[in-house]
């Protein structure tokens, strides 16, 4: 399934069972004054619930922003290390640098393939095990190079960048992964569902149709916005455009 598509999906439940829990909320509100059970002291609670539920939109929402930004960062410094390392190649003869130069073209065409649809898992995990090889082709190579360089010092000078260049990919992946656990959602729905039945008992007067509206839709559109933001490859809002400095390091490539 899209994943936007599922996040719309979620957005509308959240923001249907919002207005359900605050016609029950306030029902429940209703039936107690009825019966002069309401408690005044209660809005102590209802404060510490309203300001956790803040909390944990808060956290979840700057982590999902810190974790977009940071993901958008490391494409830059990939294509600064690729970049650097192949700028290095000179240091090696004219034999050995071309052959290295055509692996780092067809590397660089495998690590933007990587990128290009995440949502075909079978194709990525491919082209992600193409570019590994691809690195382990162009270490191999750039290792056995660098024994005829004289002076060594120079040698010296790539295989640190090739090895940052290495490293980088693996730092990509792993972020690409990391999204808060499951149960940090399952909280924040809780929390936002928990919120509205109090919302709605505190009403119990008089129904405001436009607060109960309004209350829904900025609970549901929040949620929508943090889910957009942990998965950018996949949602609205994308990192896709950083994409084209690593396509610009290619096309310097000549």
């Amino acid at each position: 399934m899209n994943f936007t598509l599922l996040a719309v999906a979620v957005a509308v439940g959240l923001f249907l069972a919002v207005l359900a829990c605050l016609e029950a909320g306030r029902r429940i509100g209703a039936t107690a004054q009825k019966k002069d059970e309401k408690d005044s002291g209660a809005s102590a609670v209802d404060a510490a619930v309203y300001g956790l539920l803040g909390l944990l939109i808060a956290f979840t929402f700057s982590g999902a922003a810190t974790r977009f930004e940071a993901r958008r960062h490391l494409i830059v410094e990939e294509a600064n290390d690729i970049g650097t390392a192949y700028l290095r190649l000179d240091l090696l003869s004219a034999e050995a640098r071309k052959s290295l130069q055509d692996k780092f073209r067809l590397y660089v065409d495998l690590r933007l393939e990587v990128y290009r649809n995440v949502s075909d898992i079978a194709g990525t995990k491919a082209a992600l095990a193409r570019s590994a090889a691809i690195q382990s082709e162009i270490w191999t190579e750039a290792v056995a190079a660098s024994r005829a360089i004289l002076p060594q010092p120079a040698a010296m000078l790539l295989l640190p960048a090739l090895n940052q260049m290495i490293d980088i990919t693996t730092t990509r992946t792993v972020a690409g992964q990391n999204h808060p656990p499951s149960i940090v959602f399952v909280m924040l729905i809780g929390l936002a569902l928990l919120s509205a039945l109090l919302a709605g008992y505190s009403m119990a007067g008089s129904r405001s149709g436009i607060h109960m509206l309004v209350f829904a839709a900025i609970l549901s559109i929040t949620v929508f916005v943090i889910l957009d933001l942990e998965y950018p490859r996949l949602g609205l809002i994308r990192i896709d455009a950083a994409d084209q400095i690593l396509a610009d390091v290619r096309q310097g490539m000549k």
